[in-house]
């Protein structure tokens, strides 16, 4: 039988000194160790939830990764390649990627009545995941893709409020090519309102069959302006882009056109560069409250063990080593955090839940791209945390518990 461990859960169970001052100053280490938990959950939970739901929204409209003319620039008014590539079936078999989809833009100018707002037209055809935009539809149907030219768009909540336009409204839009002196006009009808709250995005793009981007830049049925591939993982995105990268070179025709492979994370950088800073500060606050939790943890060891004194100078009196009695309250340390990590993670998990299903707390989307606070409650972030505290906490006690060795036997039985 482990002794010293019987005689600390005999103590954790204890009532003898339910009145003392001790009793509380315990009690309040307890709390400090519960509340500090709750910080971390949540810290971990709402910026992980954060960088979870922006990386998602940009990824909606922008792919994890895009196949394009290696001569397209930056801009939208790009460069078309042939939609029959060689590559398409060994890319699509790789593992991680959950789509490839085909897609064309085309820069051009609404004029709705006297407004008018400069967007980009994204085309879509019937291979679209409808997935994204399903999630952030506020009304209206899919755009019919398989049959006819379909003059139905989506456009943002923001475009719509901008322009006053409303479902199954008509409205015209303007567009220049570079060897034309004339714009060319086409009326859309408003098909779809949606509302992602990444104002950036939601003010430029303009949700269109794919065949009037086809035909407003004089291409060919089998032209577009290239590929976008879906994976499951972000973080399983830098490899898959090597791969992808090397299937394109490996298997693109000799008489073809140079593509190149474009990754997210490198034509949004401000935004992703922005989302990573965040891991610095819910770091900070990690250690700022296990520090805490600890020296809480230290005065009540200190409590404990004063309390307890003559206790000690039985145990001495008795042939207990220093060492056997140091583990009695690092065990009876390890009840206490225990027990305050465990009320922790009870609060920190029902808030979390809360703010998920009912959404209590607001946000503003043009500051933080977000209507409320997203929250990603994820097992293993629950049992690091609470591991990782567990250690850390212990590890700051065992200093402490050499006071032990300083009381002396003689004295420690008369102690009262």
């Amino acid at each position: 039988m482990n002794t010293e461990l019987f005689i600390a859960r005999r103590l954790f169970s204890s009532k003898d000194s339910e009145q003392q001052l001790s009793r509380r100053i315990v009690r309040l280490a307890v709390a400090g160790i519960s509340l500090g938990m709750v910080v971390m959950i949540l810290a971990v939970a709402i910026v992980t939830g954060f960088q979870q739901e922006i990386a998602s929204k940009v990824n909606g409209f922008a792919a994890h990764l895009q196949i394009v003319n290696y001569d397209s620039n930056q801009s939208y008014q790009t460069i078309p390649i042939d939609e029959n590539q060689p590559f398409l079936s060994a890319i699509d078999s790789v593992p991680g990627i959950r789509h490839i989809q085909q897609f064309a833009t085309k820069p051009g100018i609404i004029k709705a009545g006297d407004e008018i707002q400069g967007v980009v037209l994204k085309g879509i055809s019937a291979d679209f995941d409808w997935q994204f935009f399903d999630r952030y539809k506020l009304e209206g149907e899919r755009i019919p893709l398989d049959s006819s030219r379909s003059d139905r768009v989506w456009i943002s909540e923001q475009i719509s409020k901008l322009l006053t336009l409303k479902l199954g409204d008509k409205f015209r839009m303007y567009f220049l090519n570079a060897d034309e002196k004339v714009p060319r006009i086409r009326q859309f009808t408003v098909g779809g309102i949606f509302r992602t709250g990444l104002e950036e995005f939601d003010r430029m793009f303009v949700l269109v069959d794919l065949r009037h981007v086809q035909r407003l830049n004089n291409w060919s049925d089998n032209q577009i302006s290239g590929f976008e591939i879906f994976v499951d993982d972000l973080d399983d995105l830098q490899p898959i882009s090597y791969e992808v990268r090397s299937l394109v070179l490996e298997r693109l025709a000799a008489d073809a056109p140079l593509l190149r492979v474009v990754n997210v994370k490198e034509k949004y950088p401000y935004i992703f560069d922005w989302l990573s800073l965040l891991d610095m500060n819910v770091w900070i606050i990690l250690l700022l409250m296990v520090l805490v939790a600890g020296f809480n943890m230290i005065s009540g060891l200190l409590v404990i063990i004063l309390e307890r004194t003559r206790m000690i100078g039985i145990l001495k009196s008795m042939g207990a080593a220093n060492v056997n009695i140091r583990k009695i309250f690092l065990y009876l340390s390890g009840f206490l955090v225990g027990k305050g990590l465990l009320w922790g993670n009870i609060i920190g998990v029902v808030l979390c839940l809360l703010q998920y299903y009912f959404k209590i707390i607001h946000l503003d989307p043009s500051s933080y791209y977000v209507d409320t606070v997203p929250v990603n409650l994820h097992i293993s972030h629950l049992l690091l945390l609470n591991v990782g505290a567990l250690a850390v906490t212990l590890l700051m006690l065992i200093g402490p518990s050499y006071l032990v060795g300083r009381i002396s036997p003689e004295k420690t039985i008369r102690f009262e």
